[in-house]
């Protein structure tokens, strides 16, 4: 039994990254270990473990605020990049550990910040990385070993509900608050799909963030994680992009049943599987046409949705744990740092458009901080569509 110290940022409402963290520090306890929480907020406004329940329903014991509040522990756990130069010198002897769950250094402008992140890993801490890109990469630039575990999904949450029609609708991710989702590029795809199939609905979700788009939308927020489920279930597309660490959105699409289109970058390469997701080009060009491959094909939809399933066979929040737990016994007992080659598990090419770049209506509509944009983002969605026809014409 072990007396364990996570040092953590300042929580965010529906954050996925504080989720992971804080249910492996459940599990931690479960299996016998003492987990106390240092919260970066030094506010102190309520109970700290009442406020981790309230927002993400784990209840931990030992919650403090603020992380100068650290006592003596026989291991430390870093979780975010500037926790680890902090964990690295904490004055007393214990097994220091960094729990990477994406790379970091992404969410930066190439400057001081972006080095300082990538500094991150020179500490000398024992990384345990969620996926297998992120070992890659920790490898692949700094030779540093590290270990991993799977990404899993409260299967108990999501699955396929076959009482839930399926609609002709997309489900997108939108969360402009985070650059690396990427969510220009994102509306920039769904409104060439949107011209171009006009019956088509459009769902956005993941923030509170409510922005006057030009197409017609539905943008639900923030969803509790079973209406996630009925919105995947409903859909038939799931659109996901990540430019850094993959999310566990995909994962949980697929486990739901629902074909999941993604960007073709090195970081998707290594965590997702061939035939339950098309990975596109990073254009929005090439992100609409696989959109609309998937939305005209009903066996191919079928098909990727039966293999996302597949895929995720024995991906559960339980194995995830139990995976976590191997890699935190590992690195507390200096055991199994192998360095065994990790090889990509989606081997496809990019899926790309033959067109480069979009047709002269499409033009009209994206030209957003033009006068006529801002005129035309206002007009009702019938009167839109019978500009743009006549602007094709």
């Amino acid at each position: 039994m072990s007396n364990i110290s996570w040092f953590i940022p300042k929580l965010i409402e529906g954050s996925g990254g504080h989720r992971t963290m804080l249910q492996h520090a459940e599990f931690l306890e479960s299996k016998g270990h003492n987990c106390t929480i240092y919260l970066e907020d030094k506010s102190g406004k309520s109970d700290g473990s009442d406020l981790i329940f309230g927002l993400f329903q784990i209840r931990l014991k030992k919650v403090f605020y603020g992380w100068d509040k650290f006592q003596p522990c026989d291991v430390a756990i870093a979780t975010i990049w500037y926790s680890a130069p902090f964990v690295a010198s904490l004055p007393f002897n214990c097994k220091k550990i960094y729990f990477v769950q994406d790379y970091e250094a992404y969410f930066n402008p190439v400057g001081d910040s972006y080095l300082m992140a990538e500094n991150s890993y020179s500490y000398g801490l024992t990384p345990i990385t969620i996926g297998r890109w992120l070992r890659h990469k920790l490898k692949s630039d700094f030779s540093i070993s590290a270990l991993h575990f799977e990404f899993g999904v409260n299967h108990k949450i999501y699955k396929r509900i076959n009482s839930i029609s399926k609609q002709k609708a997309i489900c997108f991710i939108y969360q402009p608050d985070k650059p690396r989702r990427c969510s220009r590029i994102g509306i920039e795809a769904l409104g060439i799909v949107k011209h171009i199939i006009p019956d088509v609905k459009i769902y956005l979700y993941g923030s509170t963030i409510k922005e006057n788009l030009w197409f017609e939308h539905e943008n639900l927020g923030l969803l509790s994680l079973n209406s996630c489920n009925e919105l995947y279930n409903k859909c038939t597309v799931g659109l996901c992009i990540s430019s850094s660490n993959p999310s566990r959105v995909p994962f949980e699409m697929m486990q739901s049943g629902l074909p999941v289109v993604e960007i073709w970058r090195e970081n998707n390469l290594y965590d997702f599987d061939d035939n339950a997701m098309l990975l596109c080009k990073q254009t929005p060009e090439s992100i609409a046409e696989g959109i609309i491959k998937i939305l005209n094909n009903d066996l191919l939809a079928k098909c990727m949705g039966e293999s996302g399933e597949k895929f995720m066979t024995g991906r559960t929040l339980e194995n995830e744990n139990e995976e976590f737990y191997d890699a935190f016994l590992s690195a507390t007992n200096n055991t199994n740092l192998v360095d065994s080659e990790l090889v990509r598990s989606y081997t496809k090419p990019p899926f790309q458009t033959e067109k480069n770049r979009p047709d002269i209506a499409t033009d009209f509509y994206y030209q957003k901080n033009s006068f006529l944009r801002r005129i035309f983002s206002k007009l009702p969605f019938p009167i839109k569509n019978k500009i743009k026809t006549f602007i094709k014409q």
